[in-house]
């Protein structure tokens, strides 16, 4: 096979430049290859997890989680490779205890070395109100207890919360089990008459696929946890994320 001076020109000039992000994930996340979806392909996204914890139920494991100690040493970690922002993925880990703590997080996290922090809780709420929501339905696959504090954390962000559809699973391993199926069956139960907007909580629920075509047969913008989180976290650095038709991604 012969190459071309200008083919073999193209091949040497290697990779584009990389912006560096850093992504401090819980423990369990395995979502790796979806949240890469959202990111040009000039963003890496370095990503590190939080220290395994345990408890009985999803409140106390998410409320260990919403600990700011939790995210030091990953940010720290992301912050050695090059991270130019840092943003904790873990929806219920920001929310859980409220805006104060989801306020302490990203202060922990400053304190850590990242230059800009954001959390998945606080980028959703400024999702659901780039795409000018605010009364919103939520969907989500927690118990009661956690999607209880889901409902006030919010309110607090002076979000009127107008349904809120849960799958009352316990185990983070029955999330992940989640097919995008029962993620659609779970979206169009969730959606109510007056909201503007729904959200779909939970960074281990799939849903890249789903939005565009959901947003067109719902008739409304769709925000979920990861998309929301991406879509935050570049555009701190003047990036946009990737996700075609997707409402929030249209946003300037």
């Amino acid at each position: 096979m012969t190459t071309t001076v200008g083919g073999m020109r193209g091949l040497l000039d290697g990779p584009v430049p990389q912006v560096g992000v850093g992504v401090v994930a819980s423990f369990d996340f395995d979502r790796d290859r979806e949240l890469w979806r959202w990111a040009p392909d000039d963003v890496s996204l370095f990503i590190a997890r939080t220290d395994p914890v345990s408890s009985a139920d999803n409140l106390g494991l998410v409320s260990a989680l919403n600990q700011p100690g939790r995210v030091e040493r990953p940010t720290r970690e992301v912050c050695a490779v090059g991270a130019r922002a840092v943003t904790y993925l873990c929806t219920a880990c920001g929310f859980v205890g409220g805006p104060d703590r989801e306020h302490a997080l990203r202060e922990a996290m400053l304190g850590a070395g990242a230059p800009r922090a954001l959390t998945t809780a606080g980028a959703v709420v400024d999702a659901l109100r780039a795409v000018g929501a605010r009364r919103v339905a939520v969907a989500h696959p927690y118990e009661p207890p956690v999607g209880e504090r889901l409902r006030e954390f919010l309110t607090e962000s002076e979000l009127r919360v107008v349904s809120s559809t849960d799958l009352g699973l316990g185990s983070i391993h029955e999330v992940y089990d989640v097919s995008y199926a029962r993620v659609a069956e779970l979206i169009r139960a969730g959606d109510h008459p007056d909201a503007d907007a729904l959200f779909v909580s939970c960074t281990a629920l799939p849903t890249y696929d789903l939005i565009a075509p959901l947003e067109q047969e719902l008739g409304k913008p769709i925000i979920t946890a990861n998309q929301a989180t991406i879509w935050a976290v570049l555009r701190t650095l003047g990036i946009a994320a990737i996700g075609p038709e997707q409402t929030l991604l249209g946003v300037t």
